[in-house]
């Protein structure tokens, strides 16, 4: 087919296109431009980039933007950012000019980017002292049309590796203008420690914007340079640094090339060491507490002996100023004073500073204080043309500041100087002049001045003056109605009179006497006519205002006395007395009440007063009084015959406890009571009006260690109160014998209990009581022995039948009950169970020879052979009936039972008691034995004679037992009495006795024979046992 001309052409030719296409298709793609990408920095100029496929050399770049194109060979443009939606073409170039490709893409305002420039860092500026970093840059607001929001970011790095420290966060407005913004940041650690760097970058939020909004670049960093890339540089830093208690403080120990730091340590304690270069090395204090006054050591210690260090202060920032109160005391000077509050701990250079500045003027000064004293002092200049004054107190040290603020008028914070020179003049005598300077500027306001008074027998008295303020001026005051011939003292404070602020201190004390005046009247007389008539005693008392020194006596008054006049009690009221009477009419010319200082007899210090007819009461005063003291008082009625005793008063003026206790003995003691008598008591110890006597007595030893009778809480003190004054003796009762008790007594009046007098007394033992106690237990026990022997006397049928019948019975015997609970519900426990016996086979042996022996294969042992006598001679002679006896087996419920047996037959056997006692027999004996099992044992009934295979038996047998009733089964005179708990037949002969009585085979017991059986053998046991306490005797 090939090798036709024709088919070869047109292969070749269409080879040929094929790879003309091909080529014409790579040269396309090649300079196909792609990834057109449109990013503004300032929303009015946009930059487009865009990738050329070609991995060739390509020539220029065409871009055709609206209606200009031009050229480049970047493959980046500027152009205006679009109002709305816009198209550009892009044709590549090969480098000989031919055009690769054109592209046109559609820019729509969603597709630019919004990417704000990077910023620039103006200066980075640290400050060693405070480790803080101060950063400027601008933020380029100009390059915007209007105000946006712009957020910054400033990353901190350190060391050589540029770790991040922190990343903090900065907003700010931009406002069409570059504003240069400034940052501070404060590091953990000193600069000095290791390099420090910064950088920044920002994102504009521009909510009109639709494009994509994104972070602008990272500006370069800015570095502060630690001492450790400085060649010579070495120290610990920081260096006498002043931080606040609590704080964490990083130190740095920086050192020279070839050392290491071997350890560092703040106070006394080493720190772990934290590397930061090679050539520094720190330590970080978390938490430190106030330092001394000379702060707290740090030191690095390096090889080759190597040593720096340095001092920290740890200290509190200002509290701010309390009570700050500003106020004048010249006009000249204001002065401020206020309350520092808590100690800062940092004196001298590093010491807190006061500056005191007025906010409306602007002035301002510096406060020198005292930091040893509580309150501090400042002092501001009083300006001209000024009243009112803004203070506000500023308070700094190297921890923090404060301040506080106080708005003042002056004239309302006034305390002027203390008054000086105070001098006084008179020529009088009743009145004196006063002269005084105060050191102050006063003329706008005036002055309120108080000027005391005082004389040697008068209380102070209080003088107040106003008068007009002057400049540095001197004052005067007059003081008139003095007392003549009156040695006074004086002196003077002031203050301002229309807004009263504070009083200045008081000035010097000056005295003065005044001068003699004739006398105005004469002295106060008292006189008393002695109970004989023949004397005549007279008291005077001396005005001391009044100075006489000539006097004569020109008339007497006659006091009368009755003698039924009556006694009453005073009240007390204050530091005084409180006396009152009724009205008298006849008395015309007043009342005068006498008293005396002294509770003793006559003579005493007599003093009194005079009262107006027209008053009832008064309060008598005097400096003499004493608490506890009793003063009596007479009231006397003035008429002109002269002068009546009304009544006599006593009182105190304060009552006080008494002095001590009233003195008590002990007149009786017995078992039970005690008798005590007291004394009187003298007044000068009651110290009161007597109200009554207390007497306490609880039990309680002399010689205990302390005692008991008044401790708190004592539920054995008894107290007995005494308030008749008239008895003198008390007895005591319901107390215990031979007991140690202890009394005490104590007097008590308004004023309160006297101490207590004790005594401790033993009181008599009670033998009476004793042999009461004793015999009447003794007789109880006779009483109860003689009434149960009654009891049991009368009762010992009853007795007897119940603890001891005559055949025990389980169910009547106290002694064999046992717990209902232990046999209810368990079918085992059949021993005392008291159900219908059905017997299965029972053989009544008349001969040995005639009634074999019946057993019951059920109860028997497969190994027990059946046992008969050796020797049947005796048993030929001798008739018995040997009824074997076994526990029934009880069938619950018999249904169906089969109709060749009898009703009533069971299987049970009884076999003979004896036959357990008898020697085993030969196997070859057991044919010889003949069982009977036909018929059943039916108590107390004729047993059916047809049902067993009797041999030998005569007619007269037959009938007899055909007649006859129940019978025990056994041979009542084959019944040994001897030992009736034992079989006889082990130790006797008779091969026939019966194992005691017929007894249960469970229990064994003997079965007391009947009463009425007079022929019936009785026990031979004659030894007393404890049922022969309830038998009944023969007369009974």
């Amino acid at each position: 087919m090939w090798t036709n001309p024709n088919l070869r052409c047109l292969l070749a030719l269409a080879i040929l296109c094929l790879t003309s296409f091909v080529h014409s298709r790579e040269i396309g793609s090649q300079g196909d431009p792609q990834n057109l990408k449109c990013v503004t920095h300032n929303l009015r100029k946009m930059v487009c980039t865009w990738d050329i496929s070609s991995k060739r050399r390509h020539g220029q770049t065409e871009f055709c933007y609206t209606t200009e194109c031009f050229k480049t060979k970047e493959k980046r443009v500027e152009i205006p950012v679009p109002e709305s939606s816009t198209t550009v073409k892009i044709t590549t170039y090969s480098i000989s000019g031919t055009a690769f490709t054109t592209r046109r893409f559609e820019i729509h305002k969603k597709d630019i980017s919004f990417v704000p420039l990077t910023p620039r860092i103006l200066s980075l500026t640290p400050d060693f002292s405070t480790f803080t970093l101060t950063l400027k840059w601008s933020d380029n607001g100009s390059a915007f049309p209007y105000g946006l929001d712009a957020s910054w970011e400033i990353e901190i790095l350190r060391k050589e590796t540029m770790e991040d420290v922190t990343r903090e966060s900065y907003n700010s407005k931009l406002t069409h203008e570059d504003i240069i913004h400034s940052w501070n940041w404060k590091s953990d650690m000193p600069l000095e420690c290791t390099s420090h760097y910064v950088r920044i970058r920002h994102y504009i939020n521009i909510t009109q914007f639709d494009g994509h909004k994104d972070w602008s670049d990272w500006s370069p960093v800015e570095v502060v340079p630690g001492k450790d890339t400085e060649p010579s540089g070495s120290g610990l830093f920081p260096q006498d640094t002043v931080v606040a208690v609590g704080s964490n403080v990083t130190f740095c120990c920086v050192h020279e090339e070839g050392r290491q730091v071997q350890r560092m340590s703040y106070g006394a304690k080493d720190y772990p060491l934290i590397r930061l270069s090679s050539r520094s090395s720190a330590i970080r204090v978390l938490n430190a507490n106030a330092s001394d006054a000379s702060g707290t050591n740090i030191v690095c210690r390096m090889s080759e002996n190597g040593m720096d260090g340095t001092v920290l202060f740890v200290g509190y920032g200002p509290d701010v100023p309390e009570d700050l109160s500003c106020e004048t005391s010249n006009f000249v000077i204001i002065k401020c004073t206020w309350k520092p509050g808590r100690a800062s701990g940092l004196y001298g250079v590093r010491g807190t500073k006061y500056s005191l500045i007025e906010s409306i003027s602007g002035k301002n000064v510096s406060c020198e204080v005292n930091e040893m004293k509580k309150e501090r002092i400042c002092g501001f200049p009083v300006l001209a043309d000024q009243k009112t004054y803004s203070f506000v107190l500023g308070v700094s040290n190297p921890i923090g500041q404060t301040e506080a603020s106080l708005l003042v008028d002056l004239n309302q914070r006034v305390n002027p100087e203390t008054p000086e020179k105070l001098t006084v003049s008179g020529n009088s005598s009743t009145s004196v002049r006063l002269h005084w300077f105060i050191n102050g500027s006063f003329a706008e306001i005036r002055l309120l001045c108080q000027i005391e008074i005082s004389s040697g027998h008068s209380e102070q008295k209080l003088h107040n003056v106003s008068m007009p303020g002057g400049k540095f001026s001197t004052y005067t005051a007059q003081l008139n109605a003095l007392h003549p011939y009156t040695k006074y003292r004086f002196r003077v404070r002031c203050s301002a009179a229309d807004h009263f602020w504070r009083w200045s201190d008081w000035s010097g004390t000056e005295e003065h006497t005044t001068l003699e005046a004739p006398p105005a009247r004469g002295p106060d007389i008292w006189r008393e006519r002695s109970p004989s008539g023949k004397s005549l005693r007279i008291f005077w008392k001396v005005d001391r205002k009044l100075k006489m020194s000539v006097w004569s006596l020109m008339d007497f008054f006659v006091v009368f006395v009755a003698d039924n006049v009556k006694t009453d009690r005073a009240v007390a009221m204050g530091n005084g007395i409180y006396i009152s009477w009724n009205s008298y009419p006849n008395m015309t010319c007043g009342y005068i009440v006498k008293w005396c200082h002294s509770s003793g007899s006559e003579p005493c210090s007599v003093d009194w007063q005079k009262f107006p007819s027209n008053t009832t009461d008064a309060v008598i005063k005097s400096a003499l009084f004493r608490p506890g003291v009793r003063y009596n008082f007479s009231l006397y009625g003035c008429k002109s015959s002269g002068y009546q005793l009304l009544k006599n008063i006593t009182g105190y003026t304060k009552e006080l406890p008494p002095k001590r206790a009233p003195n008590f003995t002990v007149e009786e003691t017995s078992s039970d009571s005690i008798l005590v008598k007291w004394e009187d008591m003298p007044i000068e110890d009651c110290q009161g009006f007597l109200e009554g006597y207390r007497l306490s007595f609880a039990k309680g030893e002399k010689d205990a260690l302390k005692p008991r009778l008044l401790e708190s809480g004592n539920p054995e003190l008894k107290v007995k109160n005494i308030t008749d004054l008239t008895k003198k003796s008390l007895k005591i009762l319901d107390l215990q014998g031979k007991t140690s008790y202890q009394l005490d007594l104590q007097a008590y009046t308004a004023g309160g209990l006297s101490p207590p007098n004790s005594l401790y007394v033993v009181t008599k033992e009670d033998s009476v009581g004793l042999i009461i106690a004793i015999l009447i237990p003794v007789a109880v026990v006779v009483l109860l022995g003689v009434v149960a022997s009654i009891f049991c006397y009368r009762k010992r049928e009853w007795i007897k039948e119940t603890f001891y019948p005559e055949i025990p019975n389980p169910e009547n015997s106290k002694a064999l009950q046992f717990q209902k609970n232990i046999c209810e519900g368990n079918k085992s426990l059949k021993t005392l169970e008291m159900n219908p016996c059905t017997p299965n086979s029972v053989e009544v042996v008349e001969t040995q020879s005639a009634a074999p022996k019946i057993e019951d294969t059920e109860m028997m042992s497969s190994k027990t052979d059946t046992i008969v006598p050796e020797d049947g001679s005796d048993s030929e002679t001798e008739n018995h009936v040997v009824v074997s006896y076994c526990p029934p087996i009880i069938e619950e419920e018999i249904s169906n039972p089969p109709m060749d047996e009898p009703v009533g037959l069971s299987q049970v056997v009884y076999i003979d008691i004896q036959s357990m006692y008898q020697p085993q027999i030969k196997p070859e004996e057991e044919s010889e034995i003949d069982l009977v099992t036909t018929a059943g044992y039916k108590p107390q009934m004729q047993l059916p004679v047809s049902a067993l295979k009797i041999e030998s038996r005569s007619p007269a047998e037959e009938e007899s037992d055909k007649t006859a009733g129940y019978r025990p089964q056994a041979n009542t005179n084959a019944w040994n009495m001897d030992t009736p708990d034992s079989p006889g037949s082990v130790e006797s002969n008779n091969e026939n006795a019966s194992f005691g009585s017929p007894c249960s085979i469970n229990s064994r017991q003997f079965l007391l024979p009947p009463k009425d059986d007079e022929d019936s053998p009785k026990p031979s046991n004659t030894g007393w046992s404890f049922t022969h306490f309830f038998q009944n005797k023969p007369n009974d």
